[in-house]
Parts: C-alpha cells; sequence; structure tokens
C-alpha cells in the first residue's frame, strides 16, 4: 500500500525525478525520461511494482526528514531502540546517464538495516534478467538495464535483491543505482561522496541566484516563511524542467486521482500551453532569465507549424502524438483505476491556449528577452486563425470529454490574443492588421460582458447560458479583461466564496456530467485558491488575501511540496504530486502579496 501523498518527497536530475517515501522506499522513479516507463511503480500498486527500500530492521521510534537548505538533497533520519541513522538521497544533475545515489550513516549507537530492491521495467510489468557483479547487479530486460553497486553484500530472495547489515556510530554505507541503454557499455563507476557534494553544491548555487526585484528572495516578502516557501517552489519548478529542451512537466506522475477511489486520474508529465505565462512570470521576477528564455525558445519550436494544428500539450520535446493507454495489471494508488499513461485530451480544441501563447510571447517582450526570428510571423499566423475560430465552442481550460461549449474563460484568452496583438503594434513597433484586431478585441469584449453574466446570480458564468460557476473567471481581473473593483467581478468573486469555496479552498467549477463528461467527485484545485487570493488582494481586500494564502501554505507536507489538489473532508494532498502549476501559483501569490509591488499581478495586465 503506498502512503498518503504528504509522505512523499521529490528528488531529481533535471531530466527525470523519484518519489521517496517517510518509510525510506522509492516508489515512483520513470528512467530516463520523466515520460518513460516507469521501473519503481508501486505508487500505482505494490511493492511487487517495484520500490526501493532502505530503512532499519527495528521499529522505527522517530522519523525527521529535509532537505538540505536550497537544494534537492534528501535527509531522513530515523531512530530505532539501538541508535539513529541518517539516509541521504539524490540524483546529480547530468549530462547522459541518470543516477541515483542513497548513502546510510549511523549516527547513533548500532543500528541493523535491511535493503530491499524490487526492478520491474515497463510500468511494474517486466520482471528482468539480474546477475550478481562485483560490488552489485544488473539487472536487464530489452533496451533497458539497472546497475546497482554497493559496499555491503547483496543477494537474491524471491525476485528480488536485498541486503542485511548492521552499522555503528560512525559507519556508512553507498548505494548507487544507474540506468543505461542495454546495448551500450556499462557506464564507469562514480565517486559517491563526491557525488552527493557536487549535487548539493550545484542546487545551492542555483537557488542562491534567487532574486525578486531588486532585492534578493529572502528579503523580498512581507513574512519570512514566505521566502522560504517560494525558494522551495521554484527549486520545485526547475527539477521538473527536462534540461535538454527547457519544457517543464507538469508534474512527474501519472494517474494519482483527483478524488481518492475516482476514475479522474490522469498522465501529468507532459507540457502545457497554459502554464507558459505563469511559468514565464515565476522564473523572470526570480531573476532565474535563461530558464525563462529556454521555456520561451521550448514554447515557440513546440507550436511552429500550421496554426490550426497547434495543441493544448506537446510532450518534453514537443512530441505532438501523446495517445492515451490503460495499464490494468496496476490497480492504482489506493484503489484509484484505470491508471493511464498518455493523454487524449492532446487531440481536444481549447480556445484559450492561443491566448495564452500571446500573453506569454507578450510578456517576453515586456520583460527585455530578445526577440527570434520566427516569433512574431508565427504570432501574426496564429492571429489569422484565431479570427476564423474565436466564435466557436471548444473543450475548455479544465479539458472536459462531455461536449464543447462556449466557454468564458475560452472567450477571455481570445480578447487577451486580440489584445497582446495590438499592443505588440501599439507598444513594440510590430507589424500587423492592428485596426482589425482591435476591433475584434473589442467584439469579443462587449460579446462575454453580454452572454457570460448573469445579473440573476450576479456573476460571470461558465460559459454562455449556462447557470453554473466556474473558477477559471478569476482569471478575469489577472489578464486585465475587466477591473477587480467592477461590481460585475466583485459579485462574482463573492459567488464564487458562495459555492465554490469550502473549508477555504476553491473548487474548479460545479461539476455537471452533462458538461465534463465524468463522475461527480474532486477535491479543490489548489491554482484556483492562488487565484483567489490575488483577487483579493487587487480588490483591496489584503487581509483576507493574506488569510488565504497562510491556509494554502498549511497544507504543503513538511517539505514544502504540493500537489493538483486538496480533499478538505479527508485533509490529504490528492493529484499528482508535486504540481508545477500549483508550485508556480504560490510564487506568484506571495510576490503579489509582498511590500515588492504595489500592483498584484500586474504581469497578466494588459498595459
Amino acid at each position: 500500500m503506498p502512503l498518503p501523498l504528504e509522505d512523499y518527497a521529490l528528488i531529481g536530475d533535471c531530466q527525470t525525478a523519484a518519489l521517496v517515501g517517510r518509510d525510506g522506499s522509492i516508489d515512483w522513479l520513470c528512467f530516463p525520461r520523466f515520460d518513460s516507463g516507469a521501473v519503481f511503480a508501486a505508487l500505482l500498486g505494490d511493492e511487487e511494482n517495484g520500490h526501493w527500500r532502505i530503512a532499519p530492521q527495528g521499529e522505527i521510534r522517530a522519523c525527521r526528514r529535509r532537505y538540505r537548505p536550497g537544494t534537492l538533497v534528501l535527509e531522513t533520519e530515523f531512530d530505532v531502540d539501538g541508535g539513529t541513522v541518517r539516509l541521504t538521497d539524490c540524483m546529480p544533475p547530468r549530462d547522459a546517464l541518470p543516477d541515483v545515489l542513497r548513502l546510510v550513516e549511523c549516527r547513533r549507537g548500532s543500528v541493523k538495516m535491511r535493503m530491499d530492491l524490487v526492478i520491474r521495467f515497463d510500468y511494474g510489468s517486466i520482471v528482468p534478467w539480474v546477475q550478481r557483479t562485483d560490488h552489485g547487479i544488473s539487472a536487464i530486460a530489452g533496451p533497458d538495464m539497472l546497475r546497482l553497486r554497493t559496499d555491503v553484500p547483496v543477494h537474491g530472495e524471491n525476485f528480488r535483491t536485498v541486503a542485511e547489515f548492521e552499522l555503528q556510530a560512525g559507519q556508512s554505507a553507498s548505494f548507487d543505482l544507474t540506468w543505461y541503454p542495454s546495448h551500450e557499455r556499462e557506464p564507469r563507476q562514480i565517486d559517491h561522496s563526491g557525488a552527493i557534494h557536487d549535487t548539493e553544491r550545484w542546487w545551492r548555487e542555483w537557488s542562491d541566484r534567487c532574486s525578486f526585484g531588486e532585492g534578493s528572495c529572502d528579503g523580498a516578502f512581507d513574512r519570512e516563511h514566505w521566502a522560504e516557501a517560494v525558494r522551495r517552489s521554484l527549486i520545485t519548478l526547475k527539477a521538473l524542467t527536462y534540461a535538454p529542451t527547457g519544457g517543464i512537466v507538469a508534474a512527474p506522475t501519472t494517474s494519482l486521482p483527483e478524488h481518492l477511489g475516482g476514475v479522474r486520474n490522469w498522465d501529468y508529465r507532459f507540457c502545457w500551453l497554459r502554464d507558459a505565462t505563469f511559468t514565464l512570470y515565476a522564473m523572470m521576477i526570480a531573476g532565474y532569465h535563461e530558464e525563462a528564455r529556454s521555456w520561451r525558445e521550448w514554447l515557440l519550436r513546440a507550436v511552429a507549424g500550421k496554426p490550426s494544428q497547434m495543441q493544448i500539450m506537446y510532450g518534453l520535446a514537443g512530441e505532438r502524438r501523446l495517445p492515451e493507454l490503460q495499464l490494468p495489471w496496476l490497480p492504482g494508488y489506493e484503489g484509484s483505476s484505470p491508471v493511464r499513461i498518455g493523454n487524449a485530451a492532446y487531440d481536444q480544441f481549447q480556445l484559450d491556449v492561443l491566448g495564452e501563447v500571446m500573453d506569454a510571447l507578450h510578456m517576453c517582450r515586456r520583460v527585455g528577452l530578445e526577440p527570434m526570428g520566427i516569433s512574431w510571423n508565427l504570432q501574426k499566423e496564429l492571429m489569422d486563425f484565431l479570427e476564423g475560430v474565436w466564435d466557436q465552442p471548444d473543450e475548455g481550460i479544465w479539458e472536459v470529454r462531455g461536449p464543447r461549449r462556449h466557454f468564458t474563460h475560452s472567450k477571455v484568452m481570445a480578447w487577451v490574443a486580440f489584445d497582446r496583438a495590438v499592443k505588440a503594434v501599439e507598444h513594440f513597433g510590430r507589424d500587423g492588421n492592428v485596426d482589425r484586431w482591435r476591433s475584434l478585441r473589442d467584439q469579443i469584449h462587449r460579446e462575454i460582458l453580454d452572454r457570460s453574466y448573469d445579473p440573476e446570480v450576479g456573476a460571470f458564468m461558465q460559459s454562455y447560458g449556462s447557470k453554473l460557476l466556474d473558477a477559471s473567471v478569476l482569471m478575469m481581473p489577472l489578464v486585465g479583461f475587466i477591473s477587480p473593483r467592477d461590481p460585475r467581478m466583485v459579485g462574482t468573486v463573492r459567488a464564487i466564496e458562495r459555492r465554490l469555496k469550502r473549508d477555504g479552498f476553491v473548487d474548479r467549477y460545479e461539476s455537471d456530467p452533462r458538461v465534463d463528461g465524468l463522475p461527480p467527485g474532486e477535491g479543490s484545485f489548489l491554482p484556483c485558491s492562488f487565484w483567489l487570493a490575488d483577487n483579493y488582494a487587487m480588490m483591496g481586500r489584503r487581509d483576507d488575501a493574506i488569510e488565504l494564502f497562510e491556509n494554502l501554505l498549511s497544507i504543503r507536507n513538511d517539505l514544502g511540496l504540493l500537489s493538483e489538489e486538496y480533499d478538505v473532508a479527508a485533509g490529504r494532498l490528492v493529484g499528482n504530486f508535486p504540481q508545477a502549476f500549483t508550485h508556480i501559483g504560490l510564487i506568484n501569490t506571495a510576490y503579489n502579496l509582498s511590500a515588492a509591488t504595489e500592483h498584484p499581478a500586474e504581469h497578466r495586465q494588459h498595459s
């Protein structure tokens, strides 16, 4: 049985990542990329689907864990009756092959330890051929090879590799697991202690570059713990970056349920265009211009081509075909099935992503990122395409699997696209049919105000003619469509507080199977809660904004990580974990609430 999500930590090398449990077990790891088949898939099944546990043999009296400050190097301490051991886990940032390094050190007394390694390639389905080698084992199945090197004796036991050893105070044992293509020569052994030190130094150097505006990360916020939360979120965001291309995965996991026992289980190991502007802003305000530039370049490469074929998401290198499959041999996290790989939503029509792309590239101009040659010509092609489709229904931001509708958020983002095109001409001297774009911008604005606002409810609704509320309309003031103090927006916030806010957190929308095509039931969507905090700040309700933000910070796990959603009834994180979009929301809201700016969310304004 996998642990609650709160009990997992993230380690990674900026090309893939692992989840390490509080019990010392790695229950999820895909080699060699985020979207590769998992070699440890116990997270979605049980131990026989692959895991790697190193822990004391006796009863654990206490467990403490932390990241070394400013790093993704994890330390877990176990107290047992006879002493204390510390387990250090990390994955060195790499140029070629991925490694997982694990070091056990006895801090006090004498502790008997056990290592249990169950390798199952292809999402827990393939038992490899294992051979004993000098100082470890090798495991092969088809294209995949794993090499374990360790200084303790190991032996086979029921199709797993185990080791039992005892450490006295001051003694240590090291473990190094390396993946490489089975047709290639075995990589040379690395210096274990040196690699951990180098990994710590790499992360410290990266996180020490964090700066907001004129000050450092630590000095930019009203409250000290906000700076810590932002720094951890930035490190998490960096860990979810696929370094070779600059793409950023939404999460390193698949099929973690939005509702325990439910069917809303999706693969998030891909890159969504919708995250583009938020991601760019978070990186730029934190001083990470190189990462922002890499993300911008990934974005342009991914969407290049015929505008009508632009997708809402792509693979790590911009791959377009992401077919969705189910894995029947995995029962799912806490019985939440089906387990899916791939994501069928990649071929949906979602109008809003055109606005997100235009908004992201508009922001690049505003912050001074040098232009790429294809950028403006590509944007003009996107605008030509949008002219013919903005008035069509779509699947919307939440990727519904019901009938297409005229979603308010989608129309707002179409307005954003034309607005940013107009600004490119007016403010940055680009060429284009500005009169036509200005006319369409104004037409869309009038239509949304006329067809999305319900006077009886006193709020903007999910779609034209709908009686359902949707938290995505909280984006309207964030993108500059309407003033946050406009009575219609004030009424919308009040309606969302009444009907979508539960125990301090915000649901995405009022569920209706006729709209989303799925059974009801999911946790509160955490990015929506950050958007509400941003609206509070822009409306002048600063105390309410801070209260909501502090509430969101309180549900992070002990290492500062957040998932996509939160089950308020169970008091548990749900959805894929950790979630980039959630941590981006945390970064942006912390900045909006800080003394560093008097204009919250002005990055999305149309000025």
